[in-house]
């Protein structure tokens, strides 16, 4: 089942490379903040390194403004996910979250099937807005699109 607005984000762990592999649990990541975590089906694809996470590099300061992390979420390996960060210039504060296994991605009930493409299970092109662990807004993409998870998309629909 896919995760709603009003659901607190599930109980998970991810990996972020920093000095090392660190496994982050999502209670951690999100209790008494405001996150915005956006997921990609792949570090280094044209879509995800063209626009999507370059949109949410150029915008961290506006949601700096509001009070709010930003976090990208794979299903890569940390590696993988520390090695596009530094191809993309990423700058300290966006947390690059690997799920490896996907177990995090299944959990949200947002994962996608890429095997016609090669790519095993992936994480569907989503974004979603929580406060202190509960989802306020969720915008996940048609197959093939990139409108609703961007990084303007989601600026202009937060609340003021």
């Amino acid at each position: 089942m896919t995760i709603q607005v009003g659901d607190t984000i599930p109980e998970a762990t991810v990996n972020e490379l920093q000095d090392g592999v660190q496994a982050i649990g999502t209670g951690e990541l999100f209790a008494g903040k405001k996150v915005v975590l956006f997921a990609v089906p792949g570090a280094f694809t044209p879509t995800c390194s063209a626009k999507h996470l370059p949109g949410y590099v150029q915008h961290m300061a506006d949601f700096a403004e509001r009070g709010i992390e930003l976090a990208c979420l794979s299903v890569n390996d940390a590696f993988v996910m520390g090695a596009w960060s530094r191809d993309q210039a990423v700058p300290a504060g966006l947390h690059m979250l690997a799920d490896g296994n996907g177990a995090f991605t299944r959990a949200l009930g947002l994962e996608l099937d890429a095997t016609p493409f090669g790519m095993g299970l992936r994480a569907k092109r989503f974004a979603l807005y929580a406060e202190d662990g509960v989802v306020r807004q969720l915008h996940v993409e048609a197959p093939g699109e990139f409108k609703v998870s961007s990084a303007e998309y989601v600026l202009e629909h937060l609340p003021a």
